[in-house]
């Protein structure tokens, strides 16, 4: 074979000079095209190894209600104060999704009869003032829980559960009995004891200058000139063990209320904003702010005490109401369509404990109708002022009964719509109410704990299925119970109880399907509606996997918008595939 050899320069310059002064123009222009189109191919076969990942840095300001006074997992109830902890605190597990992870925590076991539960703490874990974080700061977290004295918001959590020590890096929780939501009790943030045990918790200076093993930190403090925080500035902690947040500053600012909450960010003093009502939320999604929303798991509906008015004994009475009532106009009308229909005491957000359900064409108009010819063959006729009543002997004494009831509810004005709307639709097919609207203090007061009203518009927060007992069983019926309906069923108490106890989720979930079905058999409270909760997001913030941050699955509370902030990013670079760090 010849030996394939390159021409010379002296050869390259011949040929060239040989070139007329066309083809030279000509050799020119295809050289250029060659050299561009090849340096546009390179450029796109670039392109399509590049992914975009976050880096770190950039800053956001959130607006907050509220001022903060107990920033400790151990007292913090107030919207400020949890926000805080998610940021700062972390437990022994994380909420992630629809799952919990580790946290602190490298691993736990369950013994078989679901009553212990053992930690095992991850290597090199620390506080953000440099102090190892250590079994002995779990137990006294704990321990100050279930202190009677202190009257921890958690307690009820962790009654019946007893902490040991077993070495340095293992700590066994035994309960009296399984309880199948035990494991979401284990992300209550630990707290370092050697800044709390010189001092009343209440006392505390670290109520104020929390210092955790979260993922951010306090940098700064910011006070009015009456003492009273205006902000607080946080920065990533380093040695965060699910690894260091991307966003390099993030500063909380505090206002009384959303009137000051909503002018910080038309003002630009704040970019981020969370629970707000919907009218704030269609304003400001006019002015083109990012608003998002999710579905909170939150019952709102009319409960019926059978004790007070012996009208919702009559399951023909409580249909009705139930028919009459437009829940789809209570949220589009009051909710502003920032809501969810609902027809159950489980919150729509777990999919897993509803049936799915058939549609219907009916319309308004013939619902309305049926309505009206069911009471009437059940005997209940027009009076003189329009409203239904039922005529009967007793003891050869005629008496008659009217149709009417009082609604009990909280002077919110999502509330005192909802009850005027609900009012309105029970005229229409002779129901008389009577709307009585209560301070939320005089409410839970002066009407809830004594049980004295007809129906109570209200709202249930339902954290996790457990939550279902304190609502339903017979047990919980009088104060400090929640039953609010006043409900028994001996069928429903031994479902609950079951299902508290059944660790295994497949088993679980059938006996609440079983419980949910039983409710609406019996027809104790009409369930309306499950509200959104609102928040704006900045523009430029991201979050995993591209989204605004939140994993709408994960909201119970607004503070749990902040469980997955470590991931949270605002600046991006570009770089190879298989140089993209993987995924937290």
């Amino acid at each position: 074979m010849r030996k394939f050899k390159l021409p010379s320069k002296k050869e390259i310059n011949f040929v060239f000079s040989s070139f007329s002064k066309k083809e030279r123009a000509l050799f020119i222009g295809f050289t250029v095209v060659l050299l561009l189109s090849t340096l546009l191919i390179l450029e796109s076969i670039n392109k399509s190894f590049l992914v975009e990942v976050p880096m770190k840095g950039g800053s956001v300001d959130i607006g907050i209600v509220g001022v903060p006074r107990f920033i400790n997992p151990v007292l913090a109830s107030a919207e400020a104060d949890l926000d805080l902890v998610s940021l700062i605190y972390s437990g022994l597990m994380r909420k992630n999704g629809n799952e919990l992870i580790p946290d602190l925590a490298s691993k736990y076991e369950r013994s078989e009869n679901g009553l212990i539960y053992t930690f095992t703490l991850k290597d090199n874990l620390y506080f953000q003032n440099g102090k190892p974080v250590t079994v002995d700061d779990v137990l006294f977290t704990i321990n100050k829980v279930k202190d009677g004295v202190i009257e921890s918001p958690r307690k009820v959590n962790w009654d019946g559960v007893s902490v040991e020590k077993i070495d340095e890096r293992t700590v066994k929780f035994t309960l009296k009995q399984p309880y199948a939501s035990f494991l979401e009790n284990t992300t209550l943030g630990i707290m370092p004891s050697h800044l709390w045990d010189n001092a009343p918790l209440e006392l505390n200076n670290a109520n104020t200058k929390p210092v955790g093993s979260g993922p951010y930190m306090v940098s700064s403090i910011g006070k009015r000139s009456s003492g009273i925080i205006d902000y607080y500035e946080l920065i990533p902690f380093k040695k965060f063990v699910l690894g260091a947040p991307y966003i390099k500053n993030i500063t909380l600012h505090f206002y009384q209320n959303e009137e000051g909450l909503v002018k910080a960010l038309v003002s630009k003093e704040v970019e981020e904003i969370s629970s707000i009502t919907p009218i704030n939320a269609e304003n400001l999604k006019e002015k083109n702010y990012r608003v998002e929303s999710s579905v909170l798991p939150r019952i709102f509906g009319l409960f019926f005490n059978q004790n007070q008015n012996q009208l919702f004994i009559d399951k023909t009475i409580i249909r009705a109401i139930d028919q009459a009532i437009d829940k789809d106009r209570i949220v589009r009308d009051v909710l502003l369509g920032y809501g969810t229909v609902i027809d159950s005491p489980i919150p729509p957000n777990l999919t897993e404990y509803h049936t799915s359900k058939s549609g219907t064409s009916i319309t308004r108009t013939e619902i309305l109708q049926k309505v009206k010819d069911d009471l009437a063959k059940a005997g209940w006729k027009a009076g003189a002022d329009g409203f239904l009543e039922k005529t009967t002997t007793e003891k050869k004494k005629k008496t008659t009964k009217k149709l009417e009831f009082s609604i009990s509810t909280g002077n919110v004005p999502e509330l005192a719509k909802t009850a005027e709307l609900i009012k309105q639709d029970l005229a229409a097919v002779g129901i008389k109410v009577e709307i009585k609207t209560f301070e939320t203090g005089n409410l839970n007061q002066n009407v809830i704990r004594p049980r004295k009203y007809d129906a109570l518009l209200f709202g249930e927060i339902v954290n996790h299925e457990s939550d279902l007992f304190a609502f339903w069983h017979s047990s919980q019926r009088n104060d400090p119970g929640f039953n609010i309906a006043m409900y028994t069923s001996a069928k429903v108490d031994k479902i609950l109880e079951d299902a508290s106890t059944t660790v295994d989720e497949t088993s679980r979930i059938k006996k609440y399907v079983q419980f949910n079905e039983e409710i609406k058999k019996d027809m104790p409270a009409i369930f309306l509606y499950s509200p959104d909760f609102i928040y704006v997001v900045s523009k430029n913030r991201s979050g995993p996997s591209g989204s605004s941050g939140l994993r709408a699955e994960n909201i119970i509370t607004p503070s749990d918008l902040y469980l997955d902030i470590y991931l949270w990013y605002i600046e991006t670079e570009e770089v190879w595939k298989i140089f993209a760090p993987t995924p937290k």
